[in-house]
């Protein structure tokens, strides 16, 4: 089944400045958005999502309020939502897998509806901008023609990705918005920033920088946090990319040097410290080879679960 505006077939391959064109209603969209100030996102209620991972709730959660993820430059943030049920999949991705991650997106939202229930799939691309590399470009395009090729009808709502989200400034180019939040009871998305990445932050971040794969974060059910047990194998010459200097660091481990927010280099050092530490993190990390579990306390801030509990 195809992806629609404004209930009409969307012709792909298209660019996403050419869907605007073809779709004024996405034009419209994306400059709201883009004309927003970006709100400051505190931790209560607060699910945030890292880079290869993907977290789904509905408005019966009575643990999360908001979803969201930032520090995308090439990356795309995805929100699916079900205007019947109100589930909600924010996940951000890097282009990886998008073959893969679409059909698990879809599963992780189908997983809450019920097929006799009212309403309609809906589905908002944020992020990437024009890049030299044209990273954005192919994630976008990646993006549009696997939602296109799932078997329900998914109605593109927003579309501020690559070109419909860049800035120039002294001939380089960046992204306009880095990260976005969706309220899960009102549906409303916004530009947002996130101070607290938590909780595992390290360990979330050494995951995705290791290689690991696009999984789900969240049950909702449980109104749960898990984490792990992961795996992974040492990170290849690891002592050689701590020994280099900031540059060296942007040049090669980021998709889009110039682009970056400022932190992103002592990110990057920490996470492969966290590597360089735990080089196997099974037993080490993962007491039991058990998943670690948070649980949002009375204040709407994490906190941490045995097992048992």
């Amino acid at each position: 089944m195809p992806l629609l505006v404004d209930g009409r077939r969307v012709r792909l391959p298209r660019s996403a400045a050419e869907l605007v064109r073809e779709h004024p209603s996405l034009e419209e969209r994306a400059r709201l958005l883009r004309g927003q100030s970006v709100q400051q996102v505190g931790p209560q209620g607060l699910l945030y999502v890292q880079q290869r991972e993907l977290a789904v709730t509905t408005p019966k959660d009575g643990s999360i309020s908001i979803l969201g993820s930032d520090d995308a430059t090439t990356c795309h943030i995805v929100v699916l939502r079900h205007t019947g049920n109100g589930a909600t999949c924010l996940t951000h991705c890097d282009g990886t897998d998008t073959k893969a991650e679409v059909p698990l997106i879809m599963s992780a939202i189908k997983s809450f509806s019920d097929h006799t229930e009212c309403g309609r799939l809906e589905v908002h691309l944020v992020g990437g901008f024009s890049d030299d590399r044209q990273l954005s470009q192919k994630l976008t395009h990646q993006l549009l023609s696997e939602f296109d090729k799932q078997d329900d009808d998914i109605h593109l709502v927003t579309l501020c990705v690559t070109e419909l989200n860049d800035r120039e400034e002294n001939e380089n180019h960046f992204p306009i918005i880095y990260g976005i939040a969706v309220n899960i009871k009102t549906a409303e998305i916004y530009r947002a920033s996130f101070q607290d990445h938590g909780p595992e932050e390290q360990l979330r971040a050494a995951r995705a920088l290791a290689g690991g794969p696009m999984i789900s974060i969240y049950d909702a059910k449980t109104e749960q946090l898990r984490i792990g047990p992961y795996s992974w194998t040492p990170f290849p010459h690891v002592d050689f990319w701590l020994q280099q200097d900031d540059k060296q660091i942007l040049e090669n481990l980021s998709t889009s040097p110039l682009a970056e927010p400022p932190h992103f280099v002592e990110h990057i050092r920490s996470t492969l410290m966290f590597l360089k530490r735990f080089p196997s993190p099974a037993n080490i990390l993962f007491p039991g080879n058990k998943a670690l579990l948070y649980k949002k306390n009375e204040d709407g801030l994490w906190e941490k679960i045995s097992p048992g509990n």
